[in-house]
């Protein structure tokens, strides 16, 4: 059984991750316009993991007798600077996903939803991943952004990124 509150947070984190989609693939559209299909590669792919992720709670709402009620969702910001603006926007709204996560994670953990609780541990160890490669690329990115022969091999680098399957997890 699901509260109404657990099930509303569960919600709304889907139409948080559709949106988290939307703004990655604003952010390979920018790159592609800069003829760095590497890198859009990259935030195409990043793109697909939070549609599954969004996926991954529709399936848990359904399995557990909740009721999955869609949202709008916003259209994101285009207006990026440079390629270490867009890193730094990916890493901040990773953190941003990190605290919606934990929310839910507490609330559930109040209401002794311990069903809820062990399906959000896969997402918080996600969490960790995603923040800790937009901290690293974060990183790279402020290192070769003047050097064009780094950012070539940067923009090569992340064109070997692929879709992970999730859904054995």
């Amino acid at each position: 059984m699901i509260s109404e509150k657990i099930e509303k947070l569960l919600n709304e984190q889907i139409a948080k991750e559709q949106y988290a989609a939307q703004y990655y693939l604003a952010m390979a559209a920018w790159f592609y316009t800069q003829d760095l299909d590497g890198i859009a590669n990259y935030f195409r792919v990043q793109a697909k993991e939070e549609l599954a992720h969004a996926d991954k709670i529709f399936d848990f709402i359904n399995n557990i007798g909740g009721t999955v009620i869609m949202s709008k969702v916003d259209a994101p910001p285009h207006d990026f600077k440079d390629a270490v603006d867009i890193f730094e926007r990916a890493l901040a709204h990773e953190k941003e996903v990190t605290k919606s996560i934990f929310n839910i994670y507490k609330t559930a953990n109040d209401e002794e939803n311990y069903a809820t609780v062990s399906f959000l541990q896969w997402f918080i160890n996600e969490q960790v991943e995603e923040e800790a490669s937009a901290s690293q690329l974060l990183v790279k990115i402020k290192m070769v952004k003047d050097n064009n022969s780094a950012l070539f091999l940067f923009d090569q680098e992340l064109a070997q990124r692929k879709l992970q399957d999730t859904t054995a997890e």
